[in-house]
């Protein structure tokens, strides 16, 4: 974590903890090589009282092209994610931003093995002929762009990131709608029967997104 702001910092450190994660933070752009060993996943501002957040990625994808870099900062002009993204960043996290939604994209990124990080620095999902693009938040079903409300997107995001693997409900209902949610999952299978209709799919037909009962839900890529 390469963070300036101190209560961002501390703050994210501890969350990030809590979930079982190894943290280490600076809160300067030459703290980077001081961090204690090569870590996985780099959560980087972009202004640093030191130095260009852009310029640090760049740095460290071109010596360390294992190493998977997340922007994490206020500017939020189209220019500035065109130009994060292609200094080397797999993802960019505009301020403010919400936790369950960082934690969730840090550990798709996670999941995807370091060798095919240029294919995640732009974000993009195809499973069929359904195609996501996390940057720009828009979707494609063959040729026809699908326009999605805020957390339909979301869902069908996470959903996305693991194809054929159940998500539990409760999982699901975390990582898009609140980290410490309990409590009734209606508004999740709301979610699920629109994301379907947007698909053009019939009720009691097979889905993309697939039910298994008492579990979650599994996107199959095709119905």
């Amino acid at each position: 974590m390469v963070e300036d702001d101190v209560t961002i910092r501390v703050g994210l450190v501890r969350a990030f903890q809590a979930d079982g994660f190894d943290v280490g933070s600076s809160a300067t752009a030459s703290g980077v090589g001081m961090l204690a060993g090569l870590p996985d996943l780099v959560l980087l501002d972009v202004n640093l009282p030191d130095g260009d957040g852009f310029e640090v990625c760049r740095t460290l994808v071109a010596r360390f092209p294992s190493v998977r870099v997340m922007m994490l900062t206020a500017r939020t002009e189209e220019i500035d994610v065109v130009v994060g993204l292609d200094s080397g960043a797999i993802d960019y996290v505009t301020k403010p931003f919400r936790l369950a939604e960082l934690k969730a994209r840090v550990r798709a990124q996670l999941r995807v093995p370091s060798g095919t990080t240029n294919l995640a620095a732009d974000e993009v999902f195809a499973l069929g002929d359904l195609r996501l693009d996390a940057a720009s938040r828009r979707v494609w079903l063959g040729g026809t762009e699908l326009v999605l409300r805020h957390k339909e997107f979301d869902l069908l995001e996470r959903l996305m990131s693991e194809p054929g693997r159940v998500i539990r409900r409760e999982d699901l209902m975390r990582d898009v709608w609140d980290e410490h949610w309990s409590g009734s999952t209606k508004t999740l299978d709301v979610h699920v029967a629109a994301l379907r209709r947007r698909f053009g799919e019939v009720p009691d037909t097979p889905s993309r997104i697939a039910t298994v009962r008492g579990v979650g839900f599994r996107f199959e890529g095709s119905p």
